[in-house]
């Protein structure tokens, strides 16, 4: 059953981990799991400096570098219980004009979600603009979120 937008991006809200998906330059699409802050129509996705990688220099900013859209996917999965089964889709657009007030409120917002990002220092963040929410459920959505 799709899901009124209302609701999905009720769920979107709830949640704070997805797969961000971009298209890489061969047009093939580049997804990785991540870790998200909402602010109104606005996402913001930390580069960070918490997490171990062999560099800052991701594909996901390379991609969003040459295409700005993007689309993260959140979802519920019981193997038992597909009755309760869900997913939203954020449809977004990078927001390069995203101020500093904005990427201050998600920051303080990231850090007051992950006791990880507590201390951090974010290397950059990835501000999003939200251009459309899509969602299905298996069943009533009421319970979760």
């Amino acid at each position: 059953m799709k899901l009124p937008v209302a609701r999905a991006r009720e769920l979107l809200v709830s949640t704070s981990h997805g797969v961000l998906s971009t298209v890489h330059e061969s047009a093939r699409p580049h997804s990785v799991p991540v870790v998200y802050a909402i602010d109104g129509d606005h996402v913001a996705v930390p580069i960070d400096d918490v997490k171990a990688k062999s560099t800052s220099d991701l594909q996901r900013v390379k991609n969003l570098t040459a295409e700005p859209r993007a689309c993260l996917l959140i979802e519920h999965w019981d193997r038992e219980d597909w009755s309760t089964l869900w997913w939203v889709r954020a449809d977004l657009e990078l927001d390069a004009s995203a101020g500093e007030r904005q990427q201050s409120d998600l920051s303080t917002s990231l850090r007051h979600t992950f006791p990880q990002y507590r201390d951090a220092t974010f290397h950059s963040l990835l501000v999003f603009r939200i251009v459309g929410v899509t969602g299905w459920a298996a069943g009533d959505t009421n319970d979760i979120g």
